[in-house]
């Protein structure tokens, strides 16, 4: 099978639920990336053969089809919808890039769209009669007992791997300071939407913050973890005869996994699966220039980059969405497209990895 090859990639800038994007719904986040990733790759619509999109929070309906036709795609462009939850914006790469390595397709567009702001109220009905109940988290294991929030399964990471509130507050501040003295780069992968050119939630976080930052699960705070957010992001993959042809930029998909491991504790789920795709195609982490890691909270970053060996340094060099927020759908589309960013600035191989509700773990290999 032929390898397929990224050309081009960009995002929203991502702000918090009820914020500067809380008037777009999924699409409407989506259209104008989509948009503008075509004019960055110098392609027409009419050269797009489908749409993956991943949408965590959504009520169904395929949102991939409605981006597609929002963002003026052709009507042969179905769209595919997926809800991986956090994995599913990297989940949505991984699954265009086995399309065309299988020769289904020579141009997909691939990631996620996520508005917490707008997301529908979900209620769940009985056969008894009694009236629908509200619910905030949707059920990821079949075991009431055994399935944890995510704020108490990253607390009990911290316990497991004994991380301190001071290492976590001391990750998440160095995830906003890098992306404070990252703007300019951070500025030339982002679309503006709704008036919105940058992260919104990015600031200077000091330990003064952090010692006063609600708790929200024993060592787990606001500070430490993600804020909910809106936000989209899509990266145009096509096959080598189109990169053959392709004059920009271009980052060749190496490997890509999901992985399924312990769903109580789904922070350490990515650390497999990037020891599978090292694997895959022989590295080590030595060999890696550059590595973006979730942070939907800080224990988790901490546990896979300490777990898969990464080294430290070349993680979120620019932050990560401690600095930036959570689109559920669209975390894992926004480090495929830090990814191809770094990686196109500055040759090398670098590796994107995340983990998932349920105990799932993704992870994609890039090289420039």
């Amino acid at each position: 099978m032929s390898r397929s090859y990224i050309v081009a990639a960009c995002r929203s800038a991502v702000a918090p639920r009820n914020g500067a994007l809380a008037g777009c719904l999924p699409h409407e986040l989506a259209a104008p990336v989509i948009a503008d990733l075509l004019r960055r790759a110098g392609m027409e619509p009419e050269q797009v053969d489908e749409l993956v999109l991943a949408d965590a929070l959504g009520a169904g309906g395929n949102p991939a089809r409605v981006a597609a036709l929002a963002a003026g795609l052709p009507q042969s462009v179905g769209g595919l919808s997926l809800d991986r939850q956090c994995a599913g914006g990297l989940d949505a790469v991984i699954l265009a890039d086995a399309m065309i390595r299988a020769g289904l397709h020579d141009v997909v567009i691939a990631g996620g769209a996520e508005s917490y702001s707008r997301r529908p109220i979900r209620m769940r009905s009985f056969a008894d009669g009694r009236p629908p109940e509200a619910y905030e988290q949707a059920s990821f294991t079949p075991w009431p007992d055994r399935d944890p929030g995510m704020a108490e399964a990253a607390e009990a990471l911290t316990q497991r791997l004994n991380i301190s509130k001071d290492e976590q507050d001391k990750w998440a501040q160095g995830s906003h300071a890098k992306a404070l003295a990252s703007q300019s780069q951070l500025a030339a992968e982002i679309t503006p939407v709704a008036g919105l050119s940058r992260d919104s939630f990015t600031r200077d976080l000091t330990p003064r913050h952090c010692a006063r930052a609600k708790t929200v699960c024993g060592s787990i705070t606001a500070a430490n973890m993600a804020v909910a957010a809106d936000g989209a992001a899509f990266v145009l993959i096509v096959s080598e005869r189109f990169a053959q042809g392709h004059s920009g930029h271009a980052a060749a998909v190496l490997a890509g996994a999901t992985v399924g491991a312990d769903p109580l504790q789904p922070g350490l789920a990515p650390v497999p699966a990037v020891a599978k795709v090292l694997d895959q195609t022989g590295l080590a982490p030595r060999d890696l220039a550059t590595a973006e890691v979730m942070e939907a909270f800080a224990v988790q970053a901490l546990a896979c980059q300490r777990g898969a060996g990464l080294p430290e340094e070349i993680v979120n060099r620019h932050g990560g969405s401690l600095a930036r927020g959570h689109p559920i759908g669209a975390s894992g589309a926004i480090l495929a497209v830090r990814l191809f960013h770094d990686l196109v600035t500055s040759s090398g191989t670098g590796i994107a990895a995340i983990a998932a509700a349920g105990g799932l773990g993704s992870a994609l290999i890039l090289e420039t």
